[in-house]
């Protein structure tokens, strides 16, 4: 009898749903964006409700001609840092989910890099001081909707990233797994759990936290009203460590780089934390039969979210898949260099007040050569962050193993080997990120026997290797790192 995994995929602008079978492949898939909110200029939200329906919606979907049975598991992955805050008898939010983009607390992480709490912040959690974490969110949400802190004081109100959210409205737990607690700026990743002088220093009662359980686990079983059946909810994972593990980089030295609506670019770092000193994120990878693996990680705001501004901000395609061949209409940029940092630069810059800009335009310039600025802007960013994982790692990269929705993009992963240096995989599976959550859950319900199973499943589509000279190379990195500087520090600090 075949039986399945049922992936929960909860992203930035869509929830998606895939069942897998025993071999990895995709037996069913559902998806469907869902509105984003930005009511002020550097604020990014969402409605928490509106996630749960969209993600519950494929969820059933996906499910509607399959006997839901032969479900043995539920992996949940999503969107990072992103913050919910909700009334803990009644389910409902009591505000907007602030999202990972958002830059509303970019001042006040300015005040605490005054106050010299960044190195604090650092060594504790091993991400740097920045509104890109939950930390600072969760803060403004208890400093501005009346009561509220008093509220979760008295354990009335629940914090939660977006996996949180998730296991309350399908099981009604209130658990978070190791990597997504890592992302919160308040979890110490050498003791493995919540740090008392971080929840000082951003006043976060402790009775709102959730409880810090391992990614490959059982946590509950569904509302049988949900789905006609109980299913166990068993693996959990932030969508970067997730599909790190669905790219199979089990093994120190493995990096793997997801384009997304962000980029992230991970890099297995072994059993204990690997202190950055180029500006990447130390984080913890997963946590799987008592087993703790941590990443290095640099990340990218804006990735495929560029292509989607040339597509809903300036209307030059029509759909996200466009740009490919809009791109390729033109032999290079022509010069042209689009700094995407619409939401400030993240690694290794770490710049909250950077913003887009566009140099090197002539009269000669058009919209093919924004597309493929746009495009090329991608792989500059990833460029970098390799860059810096280089200095950190103690071993040379030899690949790097590509996902998410814009590594379908042929011309966008050739120009990233390019750049790199190094071969660019892209794996037959491109859905790493619903695969790792599914391997994950499996795991747990010994649906598979091991990771080392796992790793025989992965398997390459395509491999695009290095043709650029490296004086080509270094000229093209110079100009990206010039129209990097230009677009740094626009916005000055309150």
């Amino acid at each position: 009898m075949t039986q399945y995994i049922l992936a929960l995929d909860q992203g930035t602008t869509s929830s998606r749903a895939i069942l897998f079978d025993h071999e990895g492949k995709i037996a069913g898939c559902a998806a469907q964006e869902f509105p984003q909110h930005f009511p002020q200029p550097g604020w990014v939200e969402h409605d928490p409700n509106e996630i749960w329906n969209s993600q519950i919606t494929v969820a059933r979907k996906v499910l509607q001609d399959f006997d839901v049975k032969k479900v043995r598991a539920i992996g949940i992955t999503n969107q990072r840092e992103t913050t919910v805050v909700w009334d803990r008898k009644t389910g409902e939010p009591i505000a907007p989910a602030i999202v990972w983009q958002d830059r509303r607390t970019a001042d006040y992480c300015e005040e605490l890099r005054a106050a010299g709490k960044a190195k604090m912040i650092c060594e504790a959690t091993g991400l740097e001081l920045d509104a890109y974490f939950s930390a600072t969110k969760v803060k403004w949400i208890l400093d501005h909707v009346p009561g509220a802190r008093e509220r979760a004081r008295k354990g009335a109100l629940c914090f939660g990233t977006i996996d949180s959210w998730l296991a309350w409205k399908l099981c009604g737990v209130h658990v978070t797994d190791v990597s997504n607690a890592s992302r919160t700026m308040l979890f110490n990743i050498h003791l493995m759990r919540w740090d008392a002088d971080l929840l000082q220093l951003f006043d976060v009662p402790e009775a709102m936290l959730p409880q810090v359980v391992s990614s490959s686990e059982e946590i509950g079983a569904t509302r049988e009203a949900l789905f006609g059946h109980a299913i166990p909810v068993a693996g959990i994972a932030g969508d970067q460590q997730a599909a790190t593990f669905g790219q199979a980089c089990h093994q120190p030295g493995m990096v793997k780089n997801t384009y997304g609506t962000g980029c992230f670019m991970l890099m297995h770092a072994g059993r204990q934390p690997r202190t950055s000193h180029n500006r990447l994120l130390s984080t913890v990878g997963w946590r799987v039969d008592g087993a703790t693996d941590y990443m290095l990680e640099g990340s990218v705001f804006m990735g495929g979210a560029t292509v989607q501004w040339l597509r809903d901000g300036l209307g030059i395609i029509q759909q996200s898949s466009d740009v490919e061949a809009l791109a390729n209409s033109v032999p290079d940029s022509g010069g042209v260099f689009l700094v995407p940092a619409f939401v400030g630069l993240g690694a290794p810059h770490w710049d909250p007040y950077a913003r887009g800009t566009i140099v090197g335009l002539t009269r000669g310039s058009n919209k093919a050569h924004i597309a493929r600025a746009a495009v090329e802007s991608i792989a500059y960013q990833s460029a970098e962050l390799l860059a810096a994982m280089q200095k950190d790692a103690s071993m040379p990269v030899t690949e790097v193993r590509a996902d998410g929705g814009a590594a379908r993009n042929d011309m966008l992963m050739q120009f990233q080997s390019d750049l790199l240096g190094v071969p660019v995989l892209r794996p037959k599976v491109t859905e790493t990120t619903a695969l790792g959550a599914a391997y994950l859950a499996g795991l747990a319900v010994g649906f598979w026997e091991s990771q080392e199973e796992i790793a025989t499943q992965w398997a390459c589509e395509r491999r695009f290797t290095p043709a650029m000279g490296d004086d080509q190379r270094a000229e093209l990195l110079a100009k990206w790192n010039r129209a990097t500087e230009r677009a740094k520090a626009w916005e000055t600090p309150l």
